[in-house]
């Protein structure tokens, strides 16, 4: 090969790359990042995770996603490493209204779009905040509890509460208050205990315990999944099903199942959005990203489900077997 060969063969090469660094970046630039990040590793989380996928995918842009393992310092490093990095957005759950606030904040000053859902913080730094009405929530299960006691029970009953005040207080806090007000609508009704239990191992404990100290509670509702699944493995291990029923709030396939179940204990939860919320948190980034105007708060209202509905039990499951495949 001649020199002068070697030498267009060079600079044909050092062209090309020049021409393909430049598609290249040009690639990178108009794909928006967003950064898509939950605190745990549970249905509702990865449901979430399902619903941000899909909005990605049919906007065109890159989901980066991260989980927090609900802890403050990790979810501090995971936004700063997004704000060195350059992201456009970022869609969170917050661990906390006020502790969330600073790396937040530090994101939005940097021109990034910080979209919250599930939880928020305090002060103006999201664009758009998608969750579900946690109020809602407990009084939907709350007004199916209340039913049952004047139909089944005579407008009398001794109910137990297990919640997650210690994890997410505000949240709790709305949900507690959603259900309690639903009851007090009845003057016979007594909340005998309130405890924090939201694992399912913590709430066989509490929930076993608060049935020996009351031989006479007639119902058990928690504020969450996990507490859910734990109190009606409460009344079944205390041989106590047909003389204690149990409400719950969050909705899964094991809390579908335990709707279908012949021991009759759960009588009905109220499930959140997962993936509604996730799609809708991604498409709000999206269209702020394209200039376009969205709500500052969107509220889902949470889904009943209902041992008397058995249909709606099945259409959930379906559903649910769907969006996992």
């Amino acid at each position: 090969m001649t020199r002068r060969m070697l030498l267009l063969l060079s600079v044909g090469a050092v062209l090309g790359g020049v021409v393909a660094a430049g598609l290249s970046g040009c690639a990178r630039s108009d794909k928006k990042k967003i950064a898509g990040i939950v605190f745990q590793e549970d249905q509702f989380f990865r449901l979430v995770t399902f619903g941000m996928r899909e909005a990605a995918a049919k906007n065109g842009v890159d989901l980066l996603e991260a989980n927090s393992a609900n802890k403050p310092d990790k979810e501090i490093q995971l936004v700063n490493t997004y704000i060195a990095s350059g992201v456009d957005a970022i869609v969170i759950s917050p661990l906390s209204m006020k502790a969330s606030v600073s790396a937040l904040e530090r994101a939005r000053q940097k021109g990034i779009a910080v979209v919250t859902y599930n939880t928020n913080v305090e002060g103006d730094i999201p664009v758009a905040c998608v969750e579900s009405d946690q109020y809602s929530l407990g009084a939907t299960t709350g007004k199916a509890a209340r039913e049952y006691i004047e139909t089944r029970l005579g407008g009398k009953a001794n109910v137990a509460i297990l919640a997650f005040q210690t994890m997410s207080p505000e949240q709790n806090m709305q949900r507690v208050q959603g259900f309690k007000d639903q009851l007090a609508q009845v003057p016979g009704v007594t909340i005998v205990a309130e405890q924090d239990a939201w694992l399912a191992e913590q709430a066989v404990k509490k929930g076993g315990d608060i049935l020996t100290a009351h031989p006479d509670l007639h119902i058990l509702w928690s504020a969450n999944e996990g507490g859910t699944v734990g109190c009606v493995m409460a009344v079944k291990n205390a041989g106590r099903a047909g003389k204690v029923v149990v409400f719950g709030t969050d909705a899964s396939e094991q809390l579908a199942n335990f709707l279908l179940a012949e021991d009759n204990i759960l009588q009905a939860v109220t499930g959140q959005r997962p993936y509604d919320i996730g799609f809708m948190a991604v498409e709000a980034a999206v269209k702020v990203l394209g200039g376009q105007t969205v709500e500052k708060k969107t509220a889902l209202p949470g889904l009943l489900l209902s041992r008397a509905d058995v249909a709606g039990i099945t259409a959930f499951k379906d559903r649910l077997a769907q969006l996992n495949k």
